[in-house]
């Protein structure tokens, strides 16, 4: 694991030792087994301020957050009326015959590329992307990409698509361009815009689906990808001179700034044990402070980075914040079933071990007396005229 992410209460860092069971809450409710060692989960120490390394990133918004009441109006978190782009006017079905799934502890998975994304694709989590999809607009102001693609592309594809929301709002804000999303999972709306389609593909496999692309975009792939410099140079193949590439992307590790979450936490210490599962599965949950090298690399000029800090929960005085902060919190909730499925099993931990993990977690996470937050990264560079 890499170290190149803003230093906070949590160091970024590989994990030492996998713990097996959470400390404190959940010890009551019995020990995966009472005599194994099964040390606790720990935070690194915190980094100093001149070694939190944001060399590769060349814009951070200084969006430090100030703690607010604890108490929630009921009317708090309606979130923002963004125009009439996000509904689509004219719609066309969508073809594709890849509806296949497979199923295994009760979640259901892409049978397509069986196993390459370790994380379900059924409503569950079709609801838990829709709910990240108006998060990142609320984070945003209503952004669909921070790259300056001017008011009338003619291609832009997205890369990892999932339920396909992105695309569909691009379809509609770009009525000029061809929009083209591209998942492993068939769980794409029937419903789309005429200028929108989807097509069920591997995106680390050669691209074959045209070029002369004018942006193309990625939203919290970079964890899962296993070569993110081949997506780039991929990438740079297929956008035109001029064109650009976006990376909207979750820096996986939570973060505090102000001592109050414990070393124990144990909603830093799942994502710890997360990060370690990832590793084994050839991903790197760091990758997102990372991106502006390989960009580089693969020949993208202008390159340029704008961080948001987003806290977890209704902590933040900032109205805003708190609205964006509920939803992260329940994104990540809602995503604790999926992690402590297939990536978790990978680090040996069973059934029992693995809901203590997800139950303490959980828990953990309603606590707004600890101030998580996690980073977001808008990285975006163009192809050369």
């Amino acid at each position: 694991m890499s170290s190149e992410a803003p230093g906070a209460a949590a160091q970024v860092g590989e994990p030492s030792t996998a713990p097996r069971s959470p400390r404190g809450q959940l010890a009551q409710a019995g020990q995966p087994s009472a005599g194994s060692s099964t040390p606790p989960a720990t935070a690194p120490e915190p980094a100093p301020a001149a070694s939190s390394p944001l060399h590769d990133v060349e814009a951070f918004e200084d969006n430090t957050i100030e703690a607010g009441e604890d108490s929630v109006d009921s009317d708090e978190f309606e979130p923002s009326e963004w125009g009439d782009e996000g509904a689509s006017t004219a719609s066309t079905s969508v073809n594709s015959s890849i509806y296949a799934h497979t199923y295994e502890n009760g979640r259901r998975y892409h049978s397509y590329k069986n196993g390459r994304y370790p994380i379900p694709n059924d409503d569950q989590e079709q609801n838990r992307e829709d709910m990240k999809h108006v998060m990142m607009l609320e984070m945003t102001d209503g952004r669909l990409c921070y790259s300056p693609i001017g008011d009338n592309p003619q291609k832009i594809i997205d890369v990892g698509t999932g339920t396909g929301q992105w695309a569909i709002e691009a379809g509609d804000r770009y009525p000029s361009a061809s929009v083209l999303g591209i998942d492993l999972s068939p769980i794409q709306p029937v419903w789309i815009p005429p200028n929108v389609k989807f097509l069920i593909d591997d995106c680390e496999d050669e691209w074959l689906n045209g070029d002369n692309y004018d942006l193309v975009h990625l939203r919290t792939m970079s964890p899962i990808l296993k070569d993110v410099p081949k997506m780039c140079r991929q990438a740079f193949a297929n956008i035109k001179p001029g064109g650009w590439m976006e990376w909207q992307e979750l820096h996986g590790w939570m973060q505090c700034d102000d001592g109050t979450m414990p070393e124990d936490d144990a909603g830093f210490g799942m994502y710890r044990l997360v990060a370690e599962a990832f590793s084994k599965l050839g991903y790197d949950v760091h990758a997102a402070s990372k991106l502006g090298e390989p960009l580089r690399q693969a020949g993208f000029t202008n390159v340029q980075c704008v961080v948001k800090k987003i806290p977890v929960g209704t902590w933040a005085r900032d109205r805003r914040l708190r609205l964006t902060g509920h939803y992260l919190k329940l994104v990540i909730q809602d995503f604790l079933p999926a992690l402590a499925g297939k990536p978790l099993q990978v680090l040996g931990l069973n059934t029992v071990e693995r809901e203590l993990w997800r139950a303490a977690a959980f828990k953990a996470l309603e606590d707004m007396s600890v101030h998580r937050y996690w980073n977001f990264y808008f990285w975006y560079g163009q192809k050369p005229e």
